[in-house]
């Protein structure tokens, strides 16, 4: 057998998305092609410091009776070193490093601030680490629903009416919302977070108040915007462009079906109650329908600069029309996630889309050239 790529998985994070990183990493360990790679684990806990796990340990970060896995800060520190052409990872013992060894590639695979944000990949970039996904620039925007959404309509890209807030009080921020164009229900996000966590629905404005306290929960900045009734939500995976080619590739979209009276797609749809929501792929969407929720999702990562792998999600309208929703930079990846499901619906296997990204990630120029 060749000498395996290695490869060091990053996950965790200081994020309130640090469980749904560790059943990301999990799943992605799992579908590894191990004659192609070899996988070196460095968890995150959510005190900043950094882990060394070995690929059995990763594997055991799945779903038990004590809820959600986290990474234990207890474990060997994890100490990333570099020199003019190569990367190190080791453990610290005392004022040692020991159990060095060579990284050619990363995957970070954080979910929300401190990691999808564009800081890792910052880091990766001074030391000359190649890594999965966007770059600095790209990953920033699409962790800041504000700025997001700006590129989104710079590019003539549909997104809904929203507003954005930081140190306005309640009153001042509901007079705002009276005198915009928006109508209840609005939804009040955390202007940078994922997984709807810290996202409410508020559908009159006695409720403004505790969903404003949610948000500034997870993000000082909120975000308001447009409740679309009646619509559809539909998801789009976005893969970057194979070797000899400059066109992104989409996958037949996915719908997400919740069986509740708001049909709101919560944290606790998405993660902790399988039978609130279900992702129906592919949708039932007739060719034109398909084809332009494809190009939406395509224009959208080309407008934030985005590499490897996105999903999109948009608001399909009764007319046909679609409205952007976001865009997620490393949306969920288990298995059972949106985006493997998606692309497993055009003939893609997950350990496939996995060696995909690890590929574009080591043949890709990033940074400034040196």
């Amino acid at each position: 057998m060749k000498s395996r790529i290695p490869v060091a998985i990053f996950f965790g994070g200081q994020s309130s998305e640090h469980e749904i990183s560790c059943l990301t990493a999990q799943g992605v360990l799992g579908a590894l092609d191990g004659n192609l790679f070899e996988a070196f684990g460095v968890g995150i806990a959510k005190d900043g410091r950094w882990v060394r796990y070995t690929p059995q340990q990763m594997m055991s970060l799945g779903p038990g009776d004590a809820g959600l896995p986290a990474v234990n800060g207890d474990g060997p520190e994890a100490i990333l070193t570099h020199d003019a052409t190569n990367v190190y990872l080791s453990s610290r013992e005392d004022d040692h490093l020991v159990d060095t060894v060579e990284v050619n590639v990363a995957l970070p695979l954080f979910h929300g601030p401190y990691g999808e944000d564009g800081t890792i990949q910052g880091f990766f970039e001074m030391i000359g680490l190649p890594y999965v996904g966007s770059g600095v620039t790209a990953s920033a925007m699409g962790m800041d629903k504000q700025y997001m959404k700006m590129a989104f309509a710079a590019a003539g890209l549909p997104v809904a009416p929203y507003l954005v807030f930081r140190e306005e009080t309640d009153d001042a921020i509901a007079a705002a919302i009276a005198a915009s164009p928006m109508t209840y229900p609005v939804y009040v996000k955390p202007a940078r977070s994922g997984s709807s966590v810290g996202v409410s629905r508020v559908a009159t404005a006695n409720e403004l108040p505790a969903a404003l306290a949610e948000a500034r929960r997870h993000d000082p900045k909120v975000l308001v915007e447009q409740g679309i009734e009646g619509a559809r939500e539909i998801e789009c995976a976005v893969l970057g462009p194979e070797q000899g080619s400059k066109s992104v590739r989409t996958s037949r979209p996915g719908e997400i079906v919740v069986h509740t009276a708001d049909r709101f797609y919560d944290y606790r749809a998405k993660y902790l109650a399988a039978d609130v929501a279900e992702v129906v792929v592919p949708a039932d969407l007739d060719a034109e329908t398909t084809a332009r929720v494809q190009q939406v999702a395509a224009d959208a990562f080309a407008s934030i600069g985005a590499e490897g792998l996105a999903r999109v999600d948009s608001f399909v309208l009764e007319d046909g029309s679609v409205v952007l929703i976001e865009i997620n930079t490393m949306p969920g990846f288990t298995e059972i996630s949106a985006f493997p499901q998606m692309w497993r619906a055009d003939g893609v296997t997950y350990p496939t889309l996995i060696t995909n990204l690890i590929v574009q990630a080591l043949t890709r120029q990033f940074g400034v050239v040196r």
